[in-house]
């Protein structure tokens, strides 16, 4: 049977109905995402509780990515952790450090099921921690431009394509940038409350995770060493270039929302609503943007400054070493992460499946829903790079964010920008542990 989606402070008191003898109890796992992200891992749950009648699997749903680490963290402590959790590599590393994962090194070598080869090796190594292979990624996504591609074919704008460059992108977020006549608004013109845009050509989030493929792409680096860094380098001409660039995309520009607008209706939202030409965001969005029925949708690769690049997005399952029923843990993981488990999420659009025949395959591929460009997800590989795996990187990305959003929608002075993301991020730096 499938057990019911609880919140994560409620019992686990499911009924069982059989099963074999390691499946003692239900097994707990840790998500978060949107509702159409949360429906596609009750697909995959719903999918193994019909292949394994009384293997019981008991979502535990948090709200965000705060909620998720909040909770991880306070069920660890207090002895009552979950058996498994969903996790970006960005993350993991604060639980690593405290040895509160269990290596899967020696389940993963006995499996009939898992094959390591089978997978995107950039995928596999974000999740090794000291030699070891602490969790198995289900998903090996880059950063993409999803448009509206109704909206750029009824003003005759020329659609995003690979090769383009950022002054492209900007071009075309200027153009399609336009009030309520449908007139293009230019620069400052958007300050003047008769010509408020009615339709923005740009959404990107203020974050490092958003700015690193354009310093990377530009030839430049976000820290010094990206094994063992100590700070960022934001201060190099190429990087300072990028973070210019994406600082005036507001006040410069003014082809993406003001931080009024954005906390009033959400980027995604906003696309969503067709109340923005473009958004910049990862496979995710793609299970919430699949509802979408007056217009339609497609993605493109990043623009390019001097060569291709792309950061990685990656959510991997990991088991807890407090974890009750570590055997029919893995009996999931394995299935989640397996051919079978990673076609079934696939087709819900929430993932670029990690396993390569899969992403390969008409699971993923296939035209029957948008987007029609999904090779542009696997195209992208090749130019991803990880972040830096270290265990203060959660506090790294929300003091750099505040920053960000600050210079975005303030026009914070450029050098003053680069000064106070140095000297608020050196001491995280300082205090972090690294996989190796």
């Amino acid at each position: 049977m499938l057990c019911g989606v609880l919140p994560a402070g409620a019992a686990a008191g499911c009924s069982r109905d059989g099963g074999d003898a390691e499946a003692t109890g239900p097994v707990r796992l840790l998500v978060f995402g949107a509702p159409e992200e949360l429906q596609a891992y009750r697909t995959l749950v719903g999918a193994y509780a019909e292949k394994h009648p009384g293997r019981e699997i008991q979502l535990i749903e948090a709200s965000d990515r705060k909620d998720l680490l909040a909770r991880l963290s306070t069920s660890i402590a207090g002895g009552a952790a979950p058996e498994l959790f969903l996790m970006n590599y960005r993350f993991y590393g604060q639980f690593a450090v405290k040895d509160a994962i269990d290596p899967l090194d020696e389940r993963i070598a006995a499996s009939t099921l898992v094959n390591p080869a089978d997978y995107y090796p950039v995928a596999m190594d974000a999740f090794k921690w000291r030699g070891r292979q602490l969790c198995l990624p289900q998903n090996v996504s880059s950063l993409a431009v999803y448009y509206n591609r109704t909206l750029f074919e009824k003003h005759g704008v020329p659609l995003p394509k690979p090769g383009w460059t950022w002054n492209d992108l900007l071009t075309t977020a200027t153009a399609m940038t336009r009030d309520a006549a449908g007139g293009v608004i230019r620069g400052t013109e958007s300050e003047g409350a008769a010509r408020r845009p009615a339709v923005h050509g740009l959404g990107i989030e203020p974050s490092i995770i958003r700015l690193a493929p354009f310093v990377w792409s530009n030839d430049g680096e976000i820290v010094d060493d990206p094994a063992r860094p100590t700070r960022l380098t934001l201060d190099n001409p190429p990087a300072k270039e990028a973070l210019k660039n994406l600082i005036d995309l507001r006040l410069a520009y003014g082809v993406v929302p003001t931080d009024e607008e954005v906390e009033s209706e959400d980027d995604e939202s906003r696309f969503a609503n067709g109340r923005l030409a473009m958004l910049l965001s990862s496979r995710r969005s793609t299970t919430t943007f699949r509802s979408i029925t007056g217009f339609e949708w497609d993605v493109a690769p990043l623009p390019v400054y001097r060569r291709p690049a792309g950061i990685l997005h990656s959510d991997a399952y990991c088991m807890t070493r407090g974890g009750a029923n570590k055997q029919a843990a893995w009996n999931f993981l394995e299935y989640a992460v397996s051919a079978e488990g990673q076609k079934i999420i696939a087709a819900t659009g929430r993932t670029v499946p990690s396993h390569i025949a899969v992403s390969t395959s008409e699971a993923f591929l296939g035209p029957a829903q948008p987007p029609r460009s999904a090779k542009v997800f696997l195209d992208a590989i090749g130019s991803v790079r990880a972040l830096p795996t270290v265990s203060t990187w959660p506090e790294i990305e929300d003091v750099t964010g505040g920053i960000l959003e600050n210079a975005l929608y303030r026009g914070d002075r450029l050098d003053d920008v680069v000064r106070e993301l140095d000297e608020q991020t050196r001491p995280l730096f300082a205090r972090g542990e690294y996989p190796r």
